[in-house]
């Protein structure tokens, strides 16, 4: 009983399921596919000119305000929308994965495997309809002469 219990549990270990798959919850874009678009920081939307500076204190206090309101609103819009909007986006890709298995491949093979028929059917309807046709043509104009004369 307990060799058969070890068993289970050494089998378990080996089959994964893909949907739960462990992910990195320190570093969240590992592709990089959010560097050039996403990091806002305060410096890159608001900035003083020399000459033109407010006091130090609301300097301080308007970053302080925009970092923390911005992490805070991002948190929140997470919590409210993150699922279903993952939800719509993985509903998407899932109708593309779709279209593309049952459809777009599909039609693309079809298209490459239409012109082998083809290529076969043509040369036989050339030579049933067409040859017999201008063969007729080429004897019946065979026996015409051509002669050119230079008139002066």
């Amino acid at each position: 009983m307990a060799d058969q219990y070890q068993y289970n549990t050494n089998e378990e270990k080996l089959v994964k399921d893909s949907h739960t798959k462990e992910i990195d919850l320190i570093n969240r874009d590992p592709n990089s596919i959010n560097d050039d678009v996403i990091k806002v920081e305060f410096e890159d939307v608001i900035a003083e000119p020399d000459g033109t500076h407010s006091l130090d204190g609301v300097w301080k206090l308007s970053y302080t305000t925009f970092t923390v309101s911005k992490y805070w609103c991002y948190r929140i819009l997470s919590a409210i929308f993150g699922i279903p909007v993952a939800l719509l986006w993985g509903f998407l890709f899932a109708c593309i994965s779709f279209c593309h298995i049952w459809a777009v491949v599909p039609c693309i093979k079809s298209c490459f495997i239409e012109p082998q028929c083809i290529s076969r059917i043509y040369p036989l309807c050339i030579q049933t309809f067409c040859d017999p046709f201008f063969e007729a043509l080429g004897k019946i104009f065979s026996s015409v002469k051509v002669a050119l004369r230079k008139e002066v």
